[in-house]
């Protein structure tokens, strides 16, 4: 299938550049950048065309509940070494519990408690259990439901998994820590397409560098003249 351009989800620069010049995903490729840049509709695009079920899950899952992603799935191909293992799963944030009432209806499984647990447990659950096995890891925003701590677990269990040197990892992600996992590609997503760049030059770092330094110098941008002082 080809999408043309000037048509849906081309008029995206990520997904018109993806669609161009195509993209070698090294062993940890994280995209970063505002809403709207296309970080999600690449990873939902890579995770289905891979044969991944748009709402998360492993490779066998069959979940769905609304279709809502992107034809770019369509469009794209995505290929990994002969020996490599086929199995996968993608973690997409907002349709998890969708995800886990699936888990929970199949016959005896071992997943029929997330649902009794916290959001962030239930996350940090599914990363224990699911992140083991040789295969592609696609990952959408999944500091979503993660403390700081657990952001700094998922770091090291995906820098494990790309250290094996038998998985791939394709997250999107606006957290600093997220993004910094060991020796990951860092694409930033902006109006001219994605482009590589250190974590340390990372527009999102330097703003939450900036924030934690002096608060104040943001939120007087979205408070009230009188919110700070109780009025």
């Amino acid at each position: 299938m080809e999408l043309p351009r000037g048509t849906w989800p081309r008029t995206v620069p990520a997904v018109d550049q993806l669609l161009t010049e195509g993209l070698d995903l090294g062993p940890v490729t994280v995209l970063v950048g505002e809403n709207g840049s296309g970080k999600s509709t690449l990873v939902e695009a890579i995770a289905a065309a891979y044969g991944l079920n748009p709402e998360g899950g492993s490779t066998h899952a069959m979940h769905s509940s609304r279709v809502s992603e992107s034809p770019l799935h369509e469009a794209l191909r995505v290929s990994r070494g002969l020996t490599a293992s086929k199995w996968g799963f993608f973690l997409r944030a907002e349709t998890m519990h969708g995800l886990y009432t699936y888990l929970e209806d199949l016959p005896g499984s071992p997943d029929d408690d997330l649902h009794e647990m916290s959001h962030g447990e239930s996350f940090a659950e599914i990363l224990a259990r699911k992140f083991r096995s040789p295969g592609l890891y696609v990952l959408d925003e999944p500091e979503s439901a993660l403390s700081f701590s657990a952001c700094l677990g998922l770091v090291g269990l995906l820098a494990d998994l790309a250290a094996s040197g038998r998985s791939q990892v394709v997250l999107a992600t606006h957290s600093p820590v997220v993004a910094a996992v060991p020796g990951a590609t860092i694409l930033q997503l902006d109006e001219t397409g994605y482009h590589e760049v250190a974590w340390e030059d990372l527009a999102l770092v330097e703003h939450y560098r900036r924030f934690l330094e002096a608060p104040q110098r943001y939120l007087r941008h979205v408070l009230a003249p009188d919110s700070s002082s109780g009025g």
